[in-house]
């Protein structure tokens, strides 16, 4: 089974897969009690030079980075959260590159926990790995292409072969039954790559396609974002991809496409039923902080991984304290603390802006998304 998520923050090169069947909508899942999603950064070792790595990744694991013992902890800290049971995606880095990998895996399951994978495509990713993988009980896996040719996703990866290593493991993924997520980065240097993307993975057997909107943290302060208009287009020719793609389209980093599909339902004439059904709408009310959390390889608890604002580390503190009470995250669940337009937008709730932007251009998690081109039209939430 994919991912439980829709719009949730990446977390590494390779971020996560998707949503998952049994998401909890709306009311049903309080998402100031319990996040829907849990990404571990298990390790920055990583065979990749992604030029927008979150984790500025390096060939060897951090020194303090959690050991075997620390990790099971953490599993069973996780598990503790009771249901619903958070899913926990382990990023990286590679997860690959850590030993103990199957039995934390093992350990996860047998705590109650459903996994995802984003594994780094490199020339590790055999058939053999990924047939160990769904063994082991994977649900899904997370995988990055940032151009429809060798030449254009390896500029972007930094290690020659990684394009093959990609489409090869999507392949190698389908003969095993694995759902896969295929993430592409949204910026400068890449978005008019989109179209011969979407073509080149008509071709490939993937569950979900998630465009993920640049954040400008780690290495990716190198790179460009697209402009709010040139955006806005992107998420306007995206949702016009919904209607005839063999796979679900979404965004990372971008909530307010959510805006965009719901005032697109609307056009079309949808009930409110129809929406709460339609595939986007299972990410509505999940930002940074709220429905997501996210663990560093040394320990450090965040509201995501693009959001790098430390809030307590598992070695001294209960994560399940530290989403539920401290003030960064109590914050982040209460969109009517949002400042500027974020704070009186209509779509504050289903939307509330890219929290990890906001930070990094602002160095406050509570101002406005910058990306956002929209005016708020009341000042009442949905």
């Amino acid at each position: 089974m994919p991912f439980r998520n829709i719009e949730a923050p990446s977390t590494s090169s390779a971020p996560a897969p998707a949503a998952h069947p049994h998401a909890h909508h709306g009311a049903a899942h309080d998402y100031s009690r319990n996040p829907m999603n849990i990404y571990w950064e298990m390790t920055q070792a990583c065979g990749l030079a992604c030029r927008h790595c979150r984790a500025e990744a390096i060939s060897t694991p951090h020194p303090e980075e959690l050991n075997t013992i620390e990790s099971m902890d953490l599993l069973r800290q996780i598990a503790s959260f009771g249901d619903p049971m958070p899913h926990l995606i382990l990023t990286g880095g590679d997860p690959l590159k850590r030993a103990d990998l199957y039995d934390l895996i093992d350990e996860a399951h047998r705590l109650g926990l459903t996994i995802s994978v984003t594994p780094s495509a490199t020339a590790d990713l055999t058939y053999g790995v990924l047939a160990k993988l769904k063994a082991h009980g994977v649900e899904s896996l997370g995988l990055s292409l940032d151009g429809s040719t060798a030449a254009r996703h390896e500029a972007v990866r930094g290690v020659e072969g990684c394009f093959d290593w990609t489409i090869r493991a999507a392949q190698n993924a389908a003969k095993l039954g694995i759902p896969i997520q295929v993430n592409t980065l949204v910026a400068q240097e890449t978005e008019d790559e989109l179209p011969a993307i979407y073509e080149l993975l008509k071709t490939v057997h993937v569950m979900r396609w998630s465009l993920f909107f640049l954040i400008a943290v780690g290495r990716g302060k190198l790179l460009k974002p697209v402009s709010p208009k040139r955006g806005e287009e992107i998420m306007q020719w995206a949702f016009d991809l919904t209607q005839e793609a063999p796979f679900i389209v979404a965004t990372t980093e971008a909530p307010s496409y959510r805006r965009v599909a719901l005032e697109r339902m609307r056009e079309k004439g949808m009930t409110g039923a129809q929406m709460a059904q339609a595939p986007v709408s299972r990410g509505f009310e999940i930002r940074d902080g709220n429905g997501i959390m996210f663990v560093s390889n040394t320990g450090d608890l965040c509201p995501a991984g693009f959001l790098p604002l430390t809030t307590g580390n598992v070695r001294r503190d209960r994560m399940v304290d530290i989403y539920r009470d401290s003030p960064v995250f109590r914050e982040l669940h209460t969109p009517s603390h949002f400042k500027g337009k974020c704070g009186v937008c209509e779509y504050r709730t289903l939307c509330g802006g890219s929290r990890a932007r906001a930070f990094a251009y602002t160095g406050d998690p509570l101002e406005s998304d910058p990306f956002c081109a929209y005016e708020p039209k009341a000042s009442a939430s949905l």
